[in-house]
């Protein structure tokens, strides 16, 4: 029998921004591999449900916990009440953002705080709790933050600087944190997603408008489908995955190739 390279039986993935959208395709994929789920989100009826389709179809142990990111009284509980219930975390995906989509000139002060309050710094906080009370102890990790190819470069069809500069954020923090906890066992990636389907952003994408720009500004010519980001979580959560830290990865069809 070959060596199980993506085999996560027995971890625990905490999976933030995992009621709805990407959040919920990639709980969904580490669950496939064996991991026990953690959905996060604000809104507890539907991380219950998330966690409840989980563990029935995937036979794995998945729990709903309620959590504001940008609290930092409320992320420190919750991952107190994690560590009670699953006992360990091996695996953080910072998934939870936001994105205020205005011209810069119009972009208020309180938009642009809160994008940087959600998409960075709550991951900031997520990280940080998540390492100082589980990972460094354990001397194992694998924290992945969900950046964007808008933390890359800018862009033409949607004015969103709040969200660029946040994603950007994330991006250089990835770099920072892997630096620093590197030879505690814990590894620090990204991936940078391009344009994906999902509830609520297949009518915008399936739109004529946005599928000529798909054209000429997409290598591949299309928007990204559900599941096409799985194995990128999959990979960087991967215990074999040992020697990749610090890495930034699109997973946009090749739109930043150019």
């Amino acid at each position: 029998m070959g060596n199980q390279y993506f085999d996560l039986t027995g971890q625990v993935a905490v999976v933030t921004g995992a009621s709805t959208g990407l959040g919920v395709q990639m709980a969904k994929a580490l669950a496939s591999q064996g991991a026990n789920i953690v959905a996060l989100a604000r809104r507890q009826n539907l991380i219950d449900e998330v966690a409840k389709e989980i563990s029935e179809t995937y036979g794995v142990k998945a729990i709903g916990v309620a959590c504001d990111i940008t609290d930092t009284e409320r992320v420190e509980a919750a991952v107190d009440t994690i560590l009670k219930e699953m006992g360990r975390i091996d695996i953080l995906v910072n998934n939870a953002g936001t994105g205020a989509v205005a011209p810069a000139e119009d972009i208020t002060d309180e938009q642009f705080a809160n994008e940087m309050n959600i998409d960075l710094f709550g991951s900031f906080k997520m990280a940080r709790a998540v390492a100082k009370k589980a990972m460094i102890p354990a001397n194992y990790g694998r924290i992945i933050n969900i950046a964007s190819m808008y933390g890359l470069v800018g862009n033409k069809i949607a004015p969103a600087s709040p969200y660029h500069a946040a994603k950007g954020g994330v991006v250089n923090l990835t770099r920072a944190l892997a630096a620093e906890w590197g030879d505690k066992g814990i590894t620090v990636n990204a991936i940078c997603p391009g344009y994906f389907e999902t509830p609520l952003t297949k009518e915008t994408l399936d739109s004529e408008y946005f599928q000529n720009y798909a054209k000429t500004m997409i290598p591949m010519a299309r928007y990204g489908k559900e599941g096409e980001l799985d194995t990128a979580a999959i990979f960087l959560s991967a215990p074999c995955s040992t020697y990749v830290n610090g890495v930034i990865l699109p997973v946009d069809g090749g739109y930043t190739s150019m």
